[in-house]
């Protein structure tokens, strides 16, 4: 299709599935993450399997002055971007508010809230200027109902949810599509980070499950993609089986 697909937090998870489906459509890819050694291993994976053209940015989306150095020089050569991903994200901790920890309250916020809205500041006049184009905005279950010690977390997806609404009103007059997409349990590095690397812990939250897996999300991503022009799939909510919402859960997948 040779589009060109810009992806924040590509380095791993939903995002370095997402390069890969993209890649495998014959699509160009525009990856961003921190792990420079991991984006620069599926660069060389992608352009070698697929035939396609990978070009790199290396920064943490928390930091606005590292994304402006990284983009500033190329945004100026103005560059033609088709689909905008913001899949970087994260959970930090699980607690009460009155016992949270500030350092994982700002690292969601600056992460999950600010880094979107970053990118966004960067990428959207370049869609508006072209009057087409494509945001997907990865939310999650807990943007639509909030669990026990979810609180910032919970409160930066909803923000998510509510800022595709808002950009999806905005870009209305120039043809630009947005999806919200909000997945469930995933099993990804997600639960790894949140609990800072205690493998247990995380493995513990999709035990007895058949959870989702970043090919699922990925998937879902390019069927949006790939709709009629007139079609636009403005809020998906996306769970395995055995999960209704953030909330309800069934363990025992095997007996389902």
């Amino acid at each position: 299709m040779n589009r060109q697909v810009f992806i924040t937090g590509a380095t791993s998870g939903f995002g370095k599935a997402i390069a890969y489906k993209f890649a495998a459509q014959k699509d160009h890819l525009i990856l961003c993450g921190r792990r420079n050694d991991r984006l620069l291993a599926i660069k060389e994976d992608i352009e070698s399997t697929f035939g396609v053209a990978a070009l790199l940015f290396n920064f943490d989306i928390q930091d606005k002055n590292q994304i402006d150095e990284a983009l500033n020089t190329w945004l100026a050569t103005k560059p033609t971007i088709d689909i905008l991903v913001n899949n970087a994200g994260l959970a930090a901790g699980l607690s009460s508010v009155e016992e949270g920890s500030l350092d994982d309250w700002e690292r969601m916020i600056d992460t999950n809230l600010k880094g979107l809205l970053y990118i966004s500041r960067k990428i959207l006049p370049i869609l508006k200027g072209q009057r087409q184009g494509h945001v997907f905005n990865i939310s999650s279950t807990a943007g639509k109902i909030v669990y026990k010690n979810g609180n910032v977390y919970c409160a930066t997806k909803h923000a998510v949810d509510a800022l595709s609404q808002a950009m999806r009103i905005d870009l209305l007059p120039y043809g630009i599509k947005v999806t919200c997409i909000s997945p469930g349990m995933a099993e990804t590095e997600f639960s790894l980070v949140r609990f800072n690397g205690d493998e247990e812990k995380a493995s513990q939250v999709y035990k007895d499950t058949a959870p989702l897996q970043a090919n699922d999300i990925a998937d879902a991503i390019a069927y949006c993609a790939n709709l009629p022009t007139h079609v636009c799939i403005n809020d998906l909510t996306i769970t395995c089986l055995n999960q209704a919402n953030g909330i309800y859960v069934q363990k025992n997948a095997d007996k389902l």
